[in-house]
C-alpha cells in the first residue's frame, strides 16, 4: 500500500463505497418479503459495519504506515487486500449481474421477475466469494509439477535427459514463519530425483529477516549436479524506506549469504560451465533485469563473457522480459528460465488453454515459449504477494527434461 499515494487510496476507497451502496440498494430489495424487521436491521448493520470497518483499517493503515513495524505491516497489508478483493470483486459482479436482469424487462417479466432477479443475482455474488475464500484458504498451497520436455539438437548428447527443477518466487516472508507449509513442496521436487535446481529470484518480499528459520526447511533441496540461483526484484529492498544507506547494504548482504547457507550458488551476472564426457553446457544468471520502473542490475555481457564458446547455455533471469530486451535474437542463449508474473495469481483454464490479465503487460508470462532454436520458460511461482491467494493459477514447481533430437 505504501507504493500508492494517498489520493489514490481515498479513491479505492471511495469505490468500495459506491459498490456498497450500490449492492445496498439491491440488497433491500431482496429483504423485502421478510417481514422480521429484527432480521433485516441485524443484516443491515452487519453489512455496514463490515464496510464501514474495512474504509477506516485502509485509511489508517495507510496514514500510519511508517510508525507500523515491517512484519506487522506485511501481515496487515496482506489481510487488508485479501478481505477487499473477497468483499468488493462479489459485490461488483452482483450489482452488474441483477441491474442488467432488472433493466432487461424482456429477459424477465412480470411476477417472476420478483423471485428469480433476487436469486441470480444472489448466487452471481456469492459464487465469486465462494471462489475467492477457495482460493486464499486451498489453492494458495495446491502446489502443482508442470512437466516439460524440452528438445534441441545443441545439446551436447551427453546431457540428454537432464532433469532440470525451476522454482520461483517463494516470497517468504508471505508464509508467516508457516515452514510446514513447503514440507510437501520440498518432498515433491526432492521426489523427482533432479540433476540441478534452479531458484530464479524473489527470495523475500522485502527483508532479511523474513528468512529467519528457513534454512532448514530449503536446505534439504537435494540435486545430483548442483543447486543455482540468481535475485529478483523484491531482493533488493528498494520497496523499502531505509534509515541509511548501510542498513539497506546490510539487508541485501544478508539475503545473498541466505543462498549459501542453504546450499545454492548465486550467480551475479556469471556463469559456470558443466561438463561431462568431455562435452560441456554453461549455466549462466544474472541480476534483476525488467522494464521500467523496474531496475535494471544484470549485465548479461559480463555474464557471458567467459562461456561465450559453449553452444548450449542456460540462463536464469528473474523478469521474462530480459528474453525480448536482450536475449532473443541477441544472442546464443538455447534455454532462459523467468519468474516474476505469478500468471498475476489468477486466471482461467479451459481446455488447456490458459488466460490471466497479467498477458496485457507480459507478452511472455506462463509456461513455455520458444523462437527458432530459443526457449523461454516462466514458472508461476511457489509463494505469493499481495492479495493472499490463488485462482485457477496454482503454485508452480516446474520439472524439465532436456532432450538431444540429434
Amino acid at each position: 500500500m505504501r507504493s500508492y499515494t494517498f489520493f489514490a487510496i481515498v479513491l479505492l476507497c471511495f469505490a468500495i463505497l459506491l459498490i456498497d451502496a450500490l449492492a445496498f440498494y439491491w440488497l433491500k430489495s431482496i429483504m423485502e418479503p421478510i417481514e422480521s424487521s429484527t432480521i433485516k436491521n441485524t443484516i443491515y448493520i452487519a453489512f455496514w459495519f463490515f464496510t464501514i470497518g474495512l474504509i477506516i483499517s485502509i485509511l489508517v493503515l495507510k496514514i500510519r504506515l511508517e510508525s507500523i513495524s515491517p512484519y506487522r505491516k506485511q501481515l496487515l497489508i496482506s489481510s487488508l487486500y485479501g478481505l477487499t478483493v473477497s468483499s468488493f470483486i462479489p459485490k461488483l459482479i452482483f450489482v452488474v449481474v441483477i441491474s442488467i436482469l432488472y433493466f432487461s424487462n424482456f429477459l424477465i417479466t412480470g411476477e417472476k421477475s420478483l423471485l428469480i432477479i433476487p436469486l441470480v443475482g444472489v448466487f452471481f455474488g456469492f459464487l465469486p466469494f465462494f471462489v475467492i475464500v477457495y482460493a486464499v484458504f486451498r489453492a494458495v498451497y495446491r502446489f502443482k509439477v508442470h512437466k516439460v520436455v524440452i528438445k534441441s539438437d545443441l545439446l551436447p548428447s551427453s546431457f540428454s535427459g537432464l532433469r532440470i527443477v525451476q522454482i520461483s518466487d517463494l516470497h517468504l516472508g508471505s508464509f508467516n514463519y508457516r515452514y510446514h507449509i513447503l514440507d510437501r513442496a520440498i518432498t515433491t521436487i526432492n521426489q523427482l530425483n533432479p540433476d540441478f535446481i534452479f531458484f530464479t529470484g524473489d527470495l523475500v518480499n522485502n527483508y532479511a529477516w523474513e528468512l529467519n528459520g528457513w534454512e532448514k526447511v530449503l536446505g534439504q533441496l537435494s540435486a545430483k549436479m548442483g543447486k543455482y540461483s540468481v535475485l529478483g526484484n523484491h531482493d533488493y529492498g528498494d520497496y523499502s524506506k531505509w534509515e541509511s544507506e548501510e542498513e539497506r547494504k546490510s539487508n541485501f548482504e544478508d539475503i545473498k549469504d541466505f543462498h549459501s547457507k542453504i546450499g545454492f550458488k548465486l550467480l551475479l551476472n556469471e556463469a559456470e560451465c558443466i561438463e561431462s564426457e568431455g562435452e560441456k553446457i554453461a549455466i549462466v544468471g544474472v541480476e534483476n533485469w525488467g522494464n521500467p520502473p523496474f531496475k535494471q542490475y544484470g549485465d548479461l555481457q559480463k555474464a557471458l563473457r567467459k562461456v561465450n564458446g559453449i553452444d548450449y547455455k542456460i540462463l536464469l533471469s528473474h523478469d521474462p522480459s530480459h528474453w525480448r530486451g536482450e536475449v532473443l535474437d541477441k544472442t546464443n542463449i538455447a534455454l532462459t528460465l523467468s519468474g516474476h508474473t505469478h500468471g498475476m495469481q489468477a486466471g482461467i483454464n479451459i481446455k488447456n488453454r490458459e488466460w490471466s490479465p497479467i498477458k496485457y503487460k507480459y507478452k511472455h508470462w506462463a509456461g513455455l515459449y520458444d523462437l527458432g532454436p530459443q526457449f523461454l520458460y516462466v514458472s508461476r511461482g511457489l509463494g505469493w504477494m499481495g492479495f493472499p491467494g490463488r485462482l485457477g493459477m496454482r503454485p508452480e514447481i516446474t520439472f524439465i527434461e532436456l532432450d538431444n533430437e540429434g
